[in-house]
């Protein structure tokens, strides 16, 4: 991939937010934007798409073409500039894009031009594409879904740690993302943290009050999310995308790309897919509330087999990525194959730990996206409050099976069962 615009001349020192009205005459100067949307900013079409919790998010569509254009906000957009966040987050997305789109090409979106100064990335735009999010509510499926998130999972995980990248390499990527602070901290902080006591900013749906009591008195469930955390803090075994779930999706029937790595930095072989299971599982378990009954058992089914494909794929494709790269410091051919030894089980326990840390991951972000701060719409556009309460109940408890128990589940199809055991369960 070509690396993005960076032309100094189009760039300006003073950051200030985009508006629909003033971008075209902001960046109607920038080449990378006008080959591909047209030199003339009034024959431009700007409308402002951004429904995140971040950034502003404009579709500019011109004679030649259309792109994205994406800025960040020197504050949390969900709660206001009373929690201010700094700019050069940007700046570290921009630098997760390259380095995703080396390690999957096509994953990604392609990057065109980024202004360090205004916080600003240009990239492609994905059409007819859509939040895959919206499409797990509106029950609507994927072809090779589960394929492509398996391997982007495992490429992104594998090269972009010491079993595959040079030392040296890999250390300086560590020093760089490790800027990054801001960011990677809303995550300590909102995931591994707040759901576990009375946060400022939590809030949870009115009737789960002694469930939430409950589960905030579990002493055994507090000390492994915290041990969770020690690991997300100060385990830099790969570059992970950070906010990896059905949001930060893009899908048609048939093709998907991965969107918003914003919250990146290094962190565990296990992050970023414990994340994207999290998300699923809640898809699956919230599809009650969206679902007729004739059409229920099919796509949730559906859901499942897309957490099928999506760990069995990963564990193939890691598994080949040992087997052909790697060439890093870690568990070298010097030690094993050059020697005669086959290191076949030495990578199945390697996935043995990753899957272990994948599954924790996966139950604390079930109890975040309920109790804290950034629910999910799988719930929260859920209409009967009732209805609500009883199946974010379910993903309560499975969160907190998996956080307790996630060692003795040595397999998918054990996930896959304990999700159907907990969406049969009537706990409220």
């Amino acid at each position: 991939m070509d690396k993005p615009d960076l032309d100094p001349k189009a760039q300006t020192a003073v950051y200030k937010p985009l508006t629909p009205d003033e971008l075209g005459e902001r960046l109607s100067v920038v080449p990378a934007i006008a080959e591909r949307v047209g030199t003339d900013p009034a024959s431009w079409t700007v409308r402002e798409v951004g429904d995140g919790n971040l950034n502003l998010v404009f579709i500019v569509e011109g004679p030649k073409g259309t792109v994205i254009v994406k800025q960040a906000l020197p504050y949390v957009r969900l709660v206001g500039d009373s929690w201010p966040l700094p700019l050069y987050r940007a700046f570290y997305e921009n630098n997760a894009l390259v380095r995703q789109a080396e390690r999957d090409p096509g994953s990604v979106p392609e990057v065109y031009y980024f202004d360090e100064a205004q916080a600003l990335i240009v990239m492609e735009y994905l059409s007819p594409h859509k939040i895959l999010r919206r499409k797990l509510i509106d029950g609507e499926k994927v072809d090779g879904l589960g394929p492509f998130l398996g391997r982007f999972c495992a490429r992104t995980a594998f090269r972009g740690s010491e079993l595959s990248m040079k030392s040296a390499d890999k250390k300086s990527d560590v020093a760089l993302f490790a800027g990054n602070v801001e960011i990677p901290a809303i995550t300590e902080a909102l995931v591994f943290t707040d759901p576990y006591y009375a946060a400022e900013m939590n809030h949870h749906s009115e009737g789960l009050e002694e469930v939430v009591k409950d589960l905030r008195a579990n002493r055994e469930l507090k000390a492994r999310a915290q041990r969770m955390l020690m690991k997300f803090a100060s385990n830099t075994e790969t570059m992970v995308h950070g906010d990896l779930h059905s949001g930060s999706i893009m899908s048609t029937d048939n093709d998907s790309r991965v969107i918003d790595p914003e919250f990146v930095q290094y962190g565990p072989l296990g992050f970023d897919i414990g994340m994207l299971v999290a998300n699923f599982l809640m898809a699956y378990l919230s599809q009650p509330a969206h679902r007729e009954e004739a059409d229920l058992d099919i796509y949730q089914e559906w859901i499942l087999s897309v957490i099928d494909e999506t760990l069995s794929t990963f564990e193939a494709e890691f598994t080949h990525l040992w087997t052909h790269e790697r060439t890093g410091m870690l568990y070298p051919a010097a030690l094993f194959e050059d020697q005669g030894q086959s290191s076949a089980d030495i990578c199945a326990g390697v996935l043995a730990d990753i899957r272990k840390d994948a599954l924790a991951i996966c139950g604390i972000e079930m109890h975040r996206r309920t109790l804290s701060l950034a629910h999910n719409a799988d719930f929260e556009e859920i209409s009967d409050e009732a209805l609500k309460c009883r199946l974010e109940v379910r993903n309560l408890a499975m969160g907190t099976e998996l956080v307790l128990r996630a060692e003795t589940i040595g397999s998918t199809q054990m996930l896959l069962n304990l999700a159907r055991q907990f969406n049969a369960k009537d706990i409220l």
